[in-house]
């Protein structure tokens, strides 16, 4: 089964042939650590997930990095204000990423780099770039001078003709096809600011050199597919591209470049001021399930824009039902017995193929959805009539848990008993005390915990109160 991807620097659907066999070399861009995450970054992770989940049912094995930020303009900002070092601060936004991850079922990856971490590594490739007489110092920072890059552009489309070289950027993020010469290595700005020493002075790295260097510190080479959100296109990418190009002319430094569109909330971006703004808290607190916000990011094709609203969510809940559902009867049909791990064979082995021929097609999880739920009415129809044999029930139940190593919505054990009123009351009295005690982790485990058994928490004018679902 060929595996195409649409590569963004090609703008071209092309077959994915891995350098070295099977193994795969992903890197992802990944969060900057000063904040809660909010929907749209978790659009992307989601992606990320998907994408790293297919190629395992495909049959390939990822060798997956994702960076984590944990120096920058808005950390510093923040850190400062709030008196704590680069370190305490970010600890803390780390560890919230990290949980947030498992709450959506995002599967953790074989490498998390810091970019505090890297420094040496960062270095070395301004030092290979000075060689080469790609860079230039100014007021103590230094700077890449893109018109010694030839190949600048060519990931973006954006026209450099009448570039005008000397001109400068200092901050890590500046806006779309604003043509400047970009910063390796900051001086310091700011009164107690963090800064390592290097031959180039006191400072700190660039944003857009961090990425490159942790590639490099990791696979010591050129990588096969390397994702990003559409916005990080220009100027991020392209300007890891240059330095890494430009530093390691021998290397191809991306085979496959993969960019996730944005989110949208309600047909609009989202913004605080306009209150459509969610992270995954938040929807949690309204008491949205942790499957349905997956299953509603992970519906829509990653190159299209997903417009988010919390009545889509809701669909989510229903599509996830009918699909549950399913499984319930399968699995009580089979006394719940353990799923052989096997692909199908017989009965489902053509739903499973078209599965696996909707995400092998770019990663379209909205086609192969739309083959799951064509497969649903001929598994229903063959338990209401009585006729699947217990070989086909066995094949349907490898299918269902197949296709869930790459959705992660779906249960395979025997529903627990429900919760009688008392026992309930109970659990919120305790979630209430843990989260006046700012222990989330227990009143998340706890907020899960009813939802399993079927309750759901509703904030309401007058309190928080539950319902069974």
């Amino acid at each position: 089964m060929e595996l195409k991807f649409y590569n963004t620097i090609s703008g071209e659907k092309e077959n994915f042939l891995p350098e070295n066999k099977n193994n795969v070399k992903i890197y992802s861009c990944g969060p900057t650590v000063y904040n809660f995450n909010h929907i749209g970054n978790f659009r992307y992770y989601v992606f990320c997930d998907v994408l790293r989940r297919s190629l395992k049912l495909l049959g390939y094995t990822p060798d997956h990095s994702m960076n984590i930020t944990d120096i920058e303009d808005k950390i510093i900002r923040d850190s400062l204000a709030e008196n704590k070092s680069v370190e305490e601060f970010t600890q803390k936004w780390t560890q919230i990423f990290f949980e947030d991850l498992e709450t959506l079922g995002i599967e953790k990856i074989e490498h998390y780099p810091k970019a505090t971490e890297s420094i040496p590594d960062m270095i070395d490739i301004i030092d290979k770039l000075e060689k080469r007489n790609m860079i230039y110092e100014k007021d103590g920072s230094v700077y890449y001078s893109i018109s010694k890059f030839s190949g600048y552009g060519k990931l973006s489309k954006i026209d450099t003709t009448g570039m005008v070289s000397g001109t400068r950027y200092d901050t890590d993020e500046y806006e779309k096809e604003d043509l400047r010469d970009f910063v390796l290595w900051k001086a310091p700005k700011l009164e107690k600011e963090k800064f390592w020493e290097t031959k180039y002075g006191n400072g700190r790295p660039g944003w857009h050199l961090e990425c490159s260097a942790m590639i490099r510190k990791i696979y010591k080479s050129g990588i096969d597919i390397h994702t990003g959100g559409v916005d990080l296109l220009f100027p991020h990418h392209e300007n890891e591209i240059a330095q890494s190009e430009g530093a390691y002319p021998e290397d191809k430094f991306v085979k496959t470049w993969l960019h996730c569109e944005h989110l949208l909330v309600e047909g609009e971006k989202m913004s605080k001021s306009k209150g459509n703004y969610y992270t995954l808290r938040d929807l949690l607190e309204k008491g949205y399930d942790k499957k349905s916000i997956r299953y509603l990011l992970l519906s829509y094709h990653y190159r299209t824009k997903l417009n988010f609203s919390l009545s889509r969510l809701e669909e989510s809940k229903k599509a996830i039902s009918k699909i549950q559902n399913t499984v319930d009867r399968v699995m009580e049909a089979r006394s719940h017995e353990n799923i052989q791990q096997k692909e199908p064979e017989n009965f489902a082995k053509s739903a499973f193929e078209e599965f696996k021929n909707g995400i092998s097609d770019d990663l379209n999880i909205a086609k192969s959805l739309g083959t799951v739920f064509d497969f649903l009415k001929t598994v229903n129809s063959g338990l209401d009539s009585g006729s699947l044999s217990a070989a086909d029930l066995e094949d349907v139940a490898i299918y269902f848990k197949k296709i869930n190593s790459v959705l992660a919505i779906l249960d395979f054990e025997k529903k627990p008993e429900t919760l009688v009123d008392e026992e309930i009351e109970n659990l919120m009295a305790e979630r209430a005390k843990a989260r006046q005690d700012k222990n989330f982790k227990r009143s998340d485990e706890i907020r899960d915990l009813l939802l399993s058994r079927g309750i759901l928490i509703e904030d309401t004018k007058t309190g928080v109160k539950w319902k069974r679902n």
